[in-house]
C-alpha cells in the first residue's frame, strides 16, 4: 500500500485556538509539511485546487513546483485538478512544465470540482460541468500523447494541428479520477482505463463503496484487464496515539470545534459525536492497532491500494501532528505495506523509450 499526505490549503482560523495565520505563513506551513512528509517516508504529497473561500489553493502548479525544488523523492499529486474550470491546453502547459521541473514525479487527480462560487467565477453551470470535465480531459489526454491535436471542442476554440509546449517528461502522466458522489467521474475513469480516487471523507462508507463497485462494473464493461484496476481512498482525519484513550482525549477539541463550525455556518452534520465520528467515518483516530484494523475494514469494501492522510495539523499542535504522522509511519504503515498490495503499476516516472534508454546509460 502507498500513502499520500494531502492539503487543500484551507485558510481559516485554527479550529481550536482561533488564531489565523497570515497567507504567507500558511503557504510556508504547506512547504514544511511537504518536507516532513518526505522525511517520514510518505510516497506522495498532494495539493488541492479550489477557487473560493476559505481556500488559497487556486494555483497548485506553482505550489507543487516550489515543493519539487525542495524535495527529491516524493511524488507530487494534484487533489484535484478541476478540469471543468480550466482550459485544457493551458493546464497541459503548466503541468508538462512541472513534470520536467520535478523530474517526472507528477501525478494528477482530476475532477469537476465542488462549490458554487468557483463555478460562478468561471461561468460554469451545474448542467454543463460534467460535459466540460469530459471534453477537457479528452483534449488534455491527447495533448499528453500526441504531438499535434485536432479537436472540435464546444467549450474552448477548436484545435487544428495544435502543438503545445514543452512536450512532457512522462509519456504519459498518470491521471487518477477523483470521485465524491457522482457516477459520471467514475464512468470516465473506467472508460479510459484510469485509476479512481474516492474522496471518502464526508459520509460513512456505504456511498463510496457503491461508487467503487460501479467503477469495477464499468471497468469490466469497457473490456479492461481486471489486474490493472487501481483504487485510492481518502480519510476524514488522523490522530494516532499510543492508546485509544489518549487519541480520543487529544482529538476531542478538534472535533468539537469543527462541529461548532459546521452548525454555525449551516453545514450538514453527519456525525454528532466524536465516538460516532471515530466509529463510522473514515477518520483514523486511535492506537496503531486500531488504525490498522480500520484501514483493513475499509480495504475489504474498497480494495484500495493507495490511502491519503491529512497533511495539515488542522487544530492539533505542531508537535501532536508530527508525532501522529511519525507514529503512523513507524507502526501503522509498515503493517499495511505488508498486508495490502501496492497498485498494479510502478511508482516511478513513466518515461518514453528514449528516456528509459538514456536513464540506463
Amino acid at each position: 500500500m502507498k500513502f499520500l499526505a494531502i492539503t487543500l490549503i484551507v485558510h481559516r482560523p485554527d479550529p481550536v485556538t482561533g488564531v489565523l495565520k497570515s497567507t504567507q505563513d500558511r503557504f510556508r506551513e504547506v512547504l514544511d509539511n511537504a518536507l516532513l512528509a518526505e522525511e517520514l517516508g510518505f510516497d506522495g504529497f498532494g495539493v488541492g485546487e479550489r477557487h473560493e473561500r476559505p481556500f488559497i489553493s487556486s494555483s497548485p502548479p506553482v505550489v507543487l513546483s516550489h515543493i519539487a525544488a525542495l524535495t527529491r523523492r516524493i511524488r507530487l499529486f494534484t487533489a484535484v485538478t478541476t478540469l471543468s474550470l480550466l482550459d485544457p491546453v493551458r493546464a497541459f502547459e503548466d503541468y508538462a512544465t512541472l513534470d520536467h521541473l520535478s523530474g517526472g514525479r507528477l501525478e494528477l487527480i482530476i475532477g469537476k470540482g465542488n462549490g458554487s462560487a468557483q463555478r460562478e467565477l468561471f461561468q460554469v453551470t451545474p448542467e454543463d460541468q460534467w460535459e466540460r470535465n469530459a471534453e477537457s480531459y479528452e483534449v488534455f489526454r491527447r495533448l499528453w500523447r500526441e504531438d499535434k491535436v485536432t479537436a472540435q471542442t464546444r467549450f474552448r476554440p477548436p484545435l487544428k494541428d495544435a502543438e503545445a509546449w514543452p512536450r512532457p517528461y512522462q509519456r504519459p502522466v498518470r491521471v487518477w479520477h477523483g470521485s465524491a458522489t457522482s457516477r459520471e467521474s467514475v464512468d470516465l475513469a473506467a472508460r479510459y482505463g484510469d485509476p479512481l480516487f474516492s474522496a471518502n471523507v464526508t459520509h460513512p462508507i456505504e456511498p463510496y463503496a457503491e461508487l467503487i463497485a460501479y467503477y469495477r462494473e464499468r471497468w469490466a464493461h469497457y473490456g479492461h484487464d481486471p489486474a490493472g484496476l487501481a483504487v485510492g481512498a481518502g480519510t476524514a482525519g488522523l490522530y494516532v496515539a499510543r492508546t485509544s484513550q489518549e487519541a480520543a482525549e487529544t482529538y476531542r477539541p478538534v472535533f468539537e470545534s469543527n462541529l461548532a463550525f459546521q452548525r454555525r455556518h449551516g453545514l450538514p452534520v453527519v456525525f454528532e459525536t466524536l465516538e460516532d465520528f471515530v466509529e463510522r467515518s473514515s477518520a483514523l483516530i486511535g492506537s496503531p492497532q486500531q488504525v490498522v484494523d480500520k484501514v483493513h475494514r475499509y480495504h475489504e469494501r474498497f480494495g484500495h491500494t493507495v490511502l491519503h492522510l491529512h497533511a495539515d495539523a488542522s487544530g492539533l499542535t505542531d508537535t501532536q501532528h508530527r508525532d501522529s504522522l511519525g507514529l503512523f509511519q513507524s507502526e501503522v504503515a509498515p503493517v499495511l505495506r505488508r498486508s495490502i498490495p501496492d497498485p498494479p503499476f510502478a511508482w516511478e516516472p513513466v518515461l518514453p523509450s528514449t528516456e528509459k534508454e538514456r536513464a540506463h546509460v
